[in-house]
């Protein structure tokens, strides 16, 4: 049986400009009435939605700033209707959907409890009974006499959840704003989630946190400019959703990623503090540099423990036994994260003539997730340069783990008996 269901939703707004006649009578005359009360544009925040969310489960709705997210939550809380399509709830609904939706600034929290929970269908009885609750689950007993403008952002929350949870509502819709809680009142609002659910409550998230969908969600729909890209099992829509963010990613950094030209000569002996740039005398020039994933084809974003090859296309305008190949990985704030070069390695140079591959390879690439970036040289064995990248290229590792730091070596955890995890 189905707590809530959309069939075939579309949601159209429609932008006006800041230009509209002055009076009736002015446009009338003008004959420009009918002209100026034509939007300039229309934008479809949803288009031909359908999904279903069984009682007793928590759903979750991902996607990306502007897919439609908020607006499918608006429309089930019955708060906007839809251009076409239908949209049916069974039960009550409580709905936490913006930070202080619902308040009043300048009266106080207690006031505001009692104006609130009547608007969710509560009788002043009901909410004296379940005021004591409300504010000791806010945690809010020493200020619940004040003007909620005197509140900060968390505060705002946690008044907004405790009294949303507590109108025993049938549905209960989410809409990001537990991303302003401390991690306890985090905790504190995932076991009432959890307590819902046992009771055959039904809860519908709207969430950029995609590990909690997956902790959390039994199901989810991903939606992408207004449009369901995926629904179902919700650690099957989430993956489905990061392999497009890393397909998006890589689009980016290659559209980015522009052949590098010479400049100005590097302003520091050391390497390390070098501005990003290109530099050298150009005897032996490197061409062309490309990022292979595993499957030997060119790649930006790499997962944590991928194999990674760099492949330098070189050529020298004359032969020559004195060169050096290196190269070095730095994230985004420009620490060194691995470098090393050829003479490093002690290995001799002989002769390099005309055109050459070089490949560098990566057997796992043992990063935490962020961007980094890349420098590739070949320079003489004294260290003055033939061509010097800086810098230059650009590429992501994603994870799923949530690591700190740099360096994400393989490891483990062992407990003796008496240490336990949830």
């Amino acid at each position: 049986m189905s707590a809530i269901e959309l069939s075939k939703v579309s949601k159209t707004y429609r932008r006006y400009s800041a230009r509209r006649f002055a009076t009736l009578k002015s446009a009338l005359l003008g004959r420009s009435l009918l002209r100026e009360l034509q939007p300039d544009e229309t934008l479809m925040a949803l288009k031909d939605v359908s999904f279903r969310v069984a009682k007793g489960s928590a759903f979750g709705v991902i996607g990306r700033n502007g897919s439609g997210k908020s607006t499918a939550l608006k429309l089930v809380a019955g708060i906007t209707k839809p251009t076409s399509g239908t949209v049916r709830v069974d039960g009550r609904v409580s709905a936490l959907i913006e930070l202080g939706a619902g308040f009043h600034p300048e009266i106080s929290g207690r006031e505001n409890v009692f104006i609130n929970g009547i608007m969710l269908g509560l009788s002043k009885r009901e909410i004296e009974k379940r005021f004591d609750d409300i504010v000791d689950f806010a945690e809010l007993r020493d200020f619940i006499d004040a003007p909620v403008k005197t509140y900060s952002s968390g505060m705002y929350m946690r008044l907004g959840f405790a009294v949303a949870i507590n109108v025993n509502p049938d549905v209960l819709l989410v809409d990001e704003v537990l991303a302003v809680g401390d991690e306890a009142f985090t905790h504190k609002c995932l076991d009432k989630f959890r307590d819902f659910r046992q009771r055959g409550k039904t809860v519908l998230l709207v969430t950029h946190s995609l590990g909690l969908v997956e902790r959390l969600c039994d199901e989810a729909v991903w939606l992408e400019s207004g449009e369901k890209q995926a629904d179902g099992d919700s650690k099957r829509v989430v993956d489905a959703y990061l392999t497009a963010v890393d397909r998006s990613e890589e689009r980016s950094l290659a559209a980015s990623a522009g052949a590098a030209r010479y400049s100005s000569p590097a302003p520091a002996a050391n390497m390390f503090h070098a501005s990003e740039g290109r530099w050298g005398s150009g005897e032996v020039e490197i061409t062309a540099v490309a990022l292979l994933g595993q499957s030997g084809e060119p790649s930006f974003v790499f997962h944590t423990g991928d194999s990674m090859s760099i492949r330098l296309s070189v050529r020298a305008a004359q032969p020559t036994s004195d060169f050096v190949f290196g190269v070095g990985l730095f994230n985004a704030d420009g620490v060194c994260c691995f470098g090393t070069n050829t003479e490093l390695e002690q290995r001799q140079p002989y002769l390099l003539a005309g055109e050459a591959d070089v490949t560098f390879v990566i057997d796992s690439l043992d990063l935490v997730e962020g961007t980094y970036k890349l420098d590739v040289a070949v320079h003489k064995r004294d260290g003055a340069p033939y061509d010097y990248h800086r810098l230059l290229y650009t590429f992501r590792v994603a994870s799923r783990s949530r690591d700190v730091g740099i360096f994400r070596p393989r490891y483990h955890w062992t407990f003796s008996s008496n240490v336990r995890f949830r």
